[in-house]
């Protein structure tokens, strides 16, 4: 893919840079644990004793956070809206340098590379970035175990199930006369149709829509879109009076998997109720 050549190119040209570089450890984000951590990489160790992560984004960094991680760093920053098209920097690779967990998603094959490059003798971690719930509780309890922080993780996924139900409620309060709303969902924002309790008419995605795939969803008379922002393609269904939302995937610079949910049930809140 096009992001995974980005990232060759950009190691390609950094190499001679990183004989330069000396290994540092800088604050990321955090999250709080009562839990006993256990560190089984073999870099350095954050000043709270537990295990130093590395996330290639917010997303697996937010992930950790959640499951009882108290020094975790991420190297695409937040503001980046598509983080695959992120082009590397060596104060970035450093970060690396003396981790004892380097987190990365399935779809960016650059992580290794990463790691390589670096220099670093850290555990490679594979996470799966889907903000179906299931996906993301499990996600958590994975973490959880490998940092030893499990009470942690347990606590936030309760914490999560819990916020997530009462977030369904506000949405469901406002259903447009009261009915459940026919919704057309990118094939990675289908989490937002469920916390909405929305008719799903039908996906689209991740390519751009064709003119088939156009006909057929205009012809379910969707009330809304409900796009991915991370990687939109544009006005989805011109012409059939839908209504376009667009849906954060990603966590902010706060790493809060939770405000991601909160996010979207505010703006469907809206759209819903109609203001």
């Amino acid at each position: 893919m096009a992001s995974a050549r980005l990232f060759v190119r950009s190691l390609t040209a950094l190499s001679a840079a990183l004989l330069l570089l000396t290994a540092c450890g800088g604050s990321g984000g955090s999250g709080g644990s009562g839990d006993k951590t256990a560190s089984e990489g073999k870099g350095g160790t954050s000043p709270s004793g537990g295990p130093v992560v590395v996330a290639t984004s917010s997303w697996e960094a937010a992930l950790a956070k959640a499951a009882g991680a108290k020094h975790v760093q991420y190297i695409v920053p937040a503001s980046i809206r598509h983080a695959p098209d992120y082009d590397l920097k060596p104060s970035d690779l450093t970060k690396v340098a003396e981790a004892d967990y380097v987190l990365y998603a399935s779809f960016e094959p650059f992580a290794g590379r990463i790691k390589e490059a670096a220099g670093s003798k850290a555990k490679l971690v594979e996470v799966n970035l889907d903000n179906d719930p299931a996906a993301t509780e499990a996600g958590v309890t994975k973490l959880g175990k490998l940092f030893g922080t499990e009470q942690t993780a347990t606590k936030w996924n309760a914490e999560f199930a819990a916020q997530r139900k009462k977030l369904a409620e506000q949405v469901k309060s406002t259903w447009p006369d009261g009915k459940r709303p026919v919704v057309v969902a990118q094939a990675f924002t289908t989490w937002a149709a469920e916390l909405a309790g929305a008719q799903l008419a039908g996906t689209y995605g991740p390519d751009q829509v064709t003119p088939a795939q156009l006909s057929k969803l205009s012809a379910k008379k969707p009330e809304f879109v409900l796009d991915n922002a991370n990687m939109s393609t544009g006005t989805v269904l011109p012409g059939s009076g839908a209504e376009q939302l667009s849906v954060v995937n990603y966590p902010g610079a706060d790493l809060d998997v939770i405000g991601v949910y909160r996010t979207a049930a505010e703006q469907m809140e809206k759209a819903f109720g109609g203001s």
